[in-house]
């Protein structure tokens, strides 16, 4: 029978110490179980009963305390495979070649790519994720998304497994983040068609509440507020970075009294479907609307006419970000933001604004 002075130490609170010097028994103490309850209740959270399960998850936070997932390895060896986790993005043609240069990168230093994918979200899947890394299943982990996996109480970010966040910035704290400025490239590609003398825009957006979103859209607004214009002079197509968004935003243009001459488009595919869709119609590309992307996927040089995009450094965001991490996993220092640099890749599917008093089309006059 255990005596009554250990049960006093183990409703014993402690004051919150340091994430580094905060041990699994100071935890274990704190929620008065064993070291063995508590490494059991993060790594199979299933394993035990739900009131412990709180109480070690709520020491946790108290003392800020991370699993020593480096001496774990030293005991258990290394496993020489990353987890890629792909977030709730609906662009494949862009992240492939992403996923590409994670995957060359990783696999010239000897490690395996191992993939999980928050689009399919459900608990069961978000846990898995979370107990590989808590498992010391892992070495890494890339996230191709701001969110990161979490499952009851447990976040990825607070495992101490190096995490490196590629394409935007991760929901954690001081997590390395590689991207390409989104509002430059934004202003770049608004730019572009006001030079050309285009003054009334369309923008087809991405979604609401995604990273990239918020970054590109105030580029927009800036570059516009440049040459003078303002909300009268843009209209704004919701969307969602995918073909189906492009043929919405494409019908919805064509209902419109009014009709852009240009067209901002925060993606390639949703570029590509708006030309299909007002072409059909019988608008000219550039003649009537100049068109422009963002990604520089190749499906935008094979499309009639071929596409002027911002054209992304993928591979590199991919390889980049890997590089960094395997750095991160051999105890070296990382940067907190890597910015790469995105291209203006003029094609045909922009020209100057119409001249006022210069015929239109049929399907124009029509309007």
């Amino acid at each position: 029978m255990p005596s009554a002075k250990p049960r006093a130490k183990r409703t014993q609170r402690r004051a919150p110490r340091e994430a580094a010097k905060a041990r699994i028994g100071d935890v274990a103490r704190a929620a008065g179980v064993s070291t063995a309850t508590v490494s059991r209740a993060l790594t199979f959270p299933d394993r035990v009963l739900e009131e412990t399960r709180e109480r070690v998850f709520a020491a946790v936070r108290e003392l800020g305390y991370t699993p020593n997932v480096a001496a774990r390895q030293l005991r258990a060896g290394s496993s020489k495979t990353v987890l890629v986790v792909v977030g709730k993005r609906r662009n494949p043609p862009f992240f492939s070649e992403v996923l590409r240069g994670i995957d060359v990168a990783l696999a010239q230093a000897g490690y395996s790519v191992l993939m999980g994918n928050l689009d399919v979200h459900d608990e069961n899947t978000e846990r898995h994720l979370v107990d590989l890394v808590y498992g010391g299943y892992i070495d890494g982990a890339l996230v191709l998304s701001n969110a990161v996996p979490s499952f009851n109480g447990r976040s990825i970010a607070d495992s101490g497994v190096p995490i490196v966040a590629i394409c935007a910035e991760a929901d954690g704290p001081n997590i390395p983040a590689v991207l390409v400025d989104d509002e430059v490239c934004s202003r770049a590609q608004t730019r572009y068609l006001l030079e050309m003398g285009h003054r009334y825009l369309a923008y087809i957006a991405g979604p609401k509440g995604n990273y990239n979103e918020s970054q590109r859209f105030p580029g927009f607004l800036a570059e516009m507020a440049a040459a003078g214009l303002g909300p009268a002079d843009f209209v704004r197509f919701e969307g969602n970075y995918d073909f189906a968004s492009g043929v919405a935003a494409g019908e919805a243009f064509l209902k419109l009294d009014r009709r852009p001459t240009g067209v901002v488009a925060c993606s390639d595919e949703m570029a590509i479907a708006f030309m299909k869709t007002i072409r059909r119609a019988g608008i000219r590309v550039p003649e009537d609307v100049s068109i422009i992307g963002f990604d520089g996927i190749e499906i935008g040089d094979y499309v009639e006419p071929t596409l002027t995009t911002i054209r992304q450094p993928r591979f590199a965001l991919g390889s980049t970000g890997a590089e960094i991490l395997l750095g991160m996993i051999k105890g070296g220092a990382s940067p907190r933001v890597t910015v790469l640099k995105g291209e203006l890749d003029r094609r045909d599917s922009t020209g100057p604004a119409r001249v006022r008093g210069e015929p239109r089309s049929a399907s124009q006059t029509d309007a």
